[in-house]
């Protein structure tokens, strides 16, 4: 098995009026790593969907070790030796690890020998560069654990040229590199190239041999990344000097964030020995102990799968708790839409095209999901005309919002977007404390600064914020303080500033002494 040369020959797609890829001219060296980079809406998913035969361009050619293909469909380009994790999860969620990875094939016998494809698997797993429990299901897993489910898909098919769309987005910065270590390995072996879309210049500048830029659906820019500094693939990919100001605003994708020096306030939100139960009855959650103050960014860093997951979703109100309690302003916390909205709380999930948004309503109706049926855009349970529509387009406006208008549905906007007008509708109104899980999840680096601005001024205006990343860089550039969860537990806390990466990895990875961090001293009621 060798690794396969692509090329693309002016390759152009069109939506409607909308030119997507403009006449893109692309090389990509046998046994190599190459990085597409560009803000949303660029056209880099576009490209590589082309080339795997989900899209059909309206004009130029795709090359296969220097030979024209006409590929028609993704099963076209599997034959041909083409593998496409997508920036979207493809797993199917009532099928164990283990089914998802054997229907990866595509055709399969009336009669499988389950005996003899476990044993296959076990061989299989054993080599990869990561572990998941072959008899899970994705309703299982975390977004991290998905994630990875794809990449072994892909890799179990042994591909000679492997396209990556936002392959680490929800990975720990240790899983990253373990994952793109012997992605590259592999390429530089012979055994396959590797096509990676990230916005991460740490990513680039690490495991890339060869990076490519496009803006506005065109090629701005193919060098070797040894002749690309960072500064200038930021400038390249936006059309200006701005570029990130340190290797850790690199791999944040941040600028620097203008932060208010005053100390954190009193508790908005306390928690008390929380047990939340995972989706197969086991304790996800373990006797948790947890203060957020007005003021302050609080990030839960872990490796994916210790009950971040759970968490969130029990403090949103989206799990049942099995003990424990949860307070917000000193009252009792249920996470009702009557609560939210007289507490203020607010949050930004994980994925919220799936969580947060109604795909098919209009962006408008989606930043009026809170209010809609208050006033004044409702009296007597009635909505009145043209109300949301006002309030959506100066959100929009303010926000920065990308779309052919407020009647527009969300699924039709990129991720960022539909990211900027979900915080529009969650910080539209002071909020008093903010849940947030993964917030840039596949984002460009130019919308995750503006979301991270966001966050740090909600956090100046004196709301509590709760974020869970599984980005390191992320929490140790936003955070104020930083828990590490680990196990269903908080075993390590320490601030950011001046944290010590190698020690919180070490915690992350399991390397501490089993015991949870000490509860918060008991909380004086107020007069």
């Amino acid at each position: 098995m060798t690794a396969l040369s692509l090329e693309t020959y002016q390759l152009t797609k069109r939506f409607g009026a909308l030119t997507a890829l403009n006449a893109v001219s692309l090389t990509v060296r046998p046994g190599t790593v190459h990085a597409l980079l560009g803000e949303n809406g660029a056209g880099k998913s576009t490209l590589v969907k082309c080339i795997v035969g989900y899209y059909k361009p309206d004009d130029g050619a795709v090359l296969i070790d220097g030979r024209e293909q006409a590929i028609g469909s993704p099963t076209v380009a599997r034959a041909l030796g083409i593998g496409m994790v997508y920036q979207h999860f493809t797993v199917v969620p009532g099928m164990t690890v283990a089914e998802n990875l054997l229907i990866a094939r595509g055709a399969l016998p009336a009669f499988i020998d389950w005996k003899k494809v476990r044993a296959e698997l076990g061989v299989f797993m054993a080599g990869a560069p990561f572990q998941l429990d072959l008899d899970a299901t994705p309703l299982d897993l975390s977004a991290g654990e998905k994630q990875k489910l794809e990449i072994l898909k892909q890799l179990y098919l042994k591909p000679r040229l492997l396209i990556l769309d936002e392959p680490t987005s929800v990975l720990t910065p240790q899983e990253a590199d373990e994952v793109l270590g012997a992605l590259r390995d592999r390429a530089h072996a012979g055994h396959c190239s590797v096509v990676m879309i990230t916005h991460k210049f740490r990513e680039v500048a690490a495991y890339a041999d060869d990076v490519t830029v496009l803006r506005r659906g065109a090629l701005v820019a193919s060098r070797a990344v040894a002749d690309a500094p960072a500064a200038e693939l930021a400038a390249l990919m936006v059309g200006g000097e701005s570029a990130p100001r340190s290797e850790q605003q690199e791999a944040a994708g941040t600028a620097t964030l203008a932060r208010s020096a005053a100390p954190p306030g009193a508790v908005t939100m306390q928690v008390r020995g929380l047990v939340v139960m995972g989706d197969r009855g086991e304790v996800a959650v373990d006797a948790l102990d947890l203060d957020v103050r007005a003021g302050e960014i609080v990030g839960i860093a872990g490796v994916s799968g210790n009950g971040q997951r759970e968490l969130m979703e029990a403090l949103a109100g989206q799990r049942a708790r099995e003990g424990g309690s949860v307070q917000v302003a000193g009252q009792p916390y249920a996470a009702t839409r009557g609560q939210n909205r007289a507490l203020k709380v607010r949050g930004l999930p994980e994925e919220p095209l799936r969580n947060a948004c109604v795909g098919a309503m209009s962006v408008a109706d989606n930043i009026g999901l809170r209010a809609f049926d208050v006033r004044p855009f409702a009296r007597g349970g009635l909505r009145v005309p043209g109300t949301l529509a006002q309030r959506a387009r100066a959100l929009i406006a303010e926000y920065r919002v990308k779309t052919q208008g407020e009647g527009a549905p969300i699924q039709s906007l990129s991720g960022g977007n539909v990211q900027r007008a979900v915080l529009a509708r969650e910080l539209s109104e002071d909020a008093a404390l903010l849940l947030v899980s993964n917030p840039v999840f596949g984002l460009d680096f130019t919308a995750v600064a503006e979301v991270h601005r966001r966050l740090v001024e909600a956090r100046n205006r004196g709301c509590a914020v709760l974020m869970v990343s599984e980005d390191l860089d992320e929490l140790l550039h936003l955070a104020d303080r930083i828990v590490v969860m680990s196990g269903g537990r908080l075993v390590h806390e320490c601030a950011a500033a001046g944290a010590d990466r190698l020690d919180i990895g070490r915690h992350m990875g399991g390397g501490h002494d089993g015991h949870a961090v000490a509860a918060p001293a008991p909380l004086k009621q107020a007069a």
